[in-house]
């Protein structure tokens, strides 16, 4: 399953995409555009954000708790409004890389081959990312399905993972502080390429994660990442939303300037 799902879901994807070619080159390219688009979860990060920010804005602490339990698995019942907009933060933090840049990562470097090359490696890396979140558990009972998912995707993250932190750390304006906090902090965390993408968010925004979480009842403490020269806010969570967008359309415009130059030296 670790190398069959992911494989079969790049191909059916690419099989769309080559059956709308053989309706006309331009149907190829507007469904490759449009399953790539579909693979990369930037409006659900942001969706899932405003979803808990809303009721929290009206001081509903208890519907907040409700609805942040739908993407967290930490518990959320006693949180209290700085640990909901920590949680918050966290989230769209680390999965920015694993569900934005990554995925996209891989859908441009398989569009230098051709749209349905694209799709594939987008939807294969995707359902790579699906397993790790279902089943990437290093204990009962997924211990031997789940250790080659979690690893298979901590490996195909990493390089999309570091160009998202060189990225981040250029679109901060401070590089070398961004990058210094990041060398510090980041790895403290267990996860190879988790603590990289939350650290570069915050350490960009001025804020710190980390702390104290309860799963199931069990106290949890994760590592501090970042510092905290300011609280977490509804406006910080937005300027993270934001570096992600920015990410997205610098990563696009240097593909099209790369695409456009090897054309004319190809000419």
């Amino acid at each position: 399953m670790g190398i069959g799902l992911p494989l079969i879901s790049g191909a059916l994807a690419a099989g769309m995409v080559i059956l709308a070619g053989k309706i006309h080159t331009s149907c190829e390219m507007t469904t490759a555009i449009v399953l790539i688009a579909s693979s990369l979860a930037a409006r659900s990060l942001r969706r899932a954000a405003e979803e808990v920010m809303e009721p929290l804005s009206r001081g509903d602490l208890s519907m907040a708790r409700t609805t942040l339990s739908m993407y967290v698995s930490r518990d959320t019942d006693n949180l209290t409004k700085a640990e909901i907009l920590r949680a918050v933060m966290e989230t769209i933090s680390e999965n920015a890389t694993d569900g934005v840049t990554s995925p996209l990562f891989y859908a441009l470097l398989g569009l230098s081959i051709s749209p349905a090359f694209g799709v594939a490696f987008a939807f294969a890396y995707k359902a790579l990312s699906t397993l790790d979140s279902m089943v990437g558990y290093l204990n009962p009972p997924y211990r031997h399905l789940g250790w080659w998912s979690a690893r298979s995707e901590d490996w195909a993250t990493w390089l999309p993972c570091r160009l998202t932190v060189f990225t981040i750390c250029i679109l901060s304006g401070e590089p070398m502080r961004v990058w210094s906090i990041c060398s510090r902090d980041a790895p403290a965390d267990p996860s190879p390429n988790a603590g990289w993408s939350e650290c570069v968010y915050v350490a960009a925004l001025g804020v710190q994660v980390g702390g104290l979480n309860i799963y199931k009842g069990i106290s949890k403490r994760k590592p501090h990442l970042g510092d905290a020269l300011r609280p977490i806010s509804y406006g910080v969570i937005n300027e993270g939303l934001q570096l992600t967008r920015w990410t997205i359309w610098v990563w696009l415009t240097i593909w099209c300037l790369l695409q456009f130059a090897f054309g004319c030296k190809g000419e």
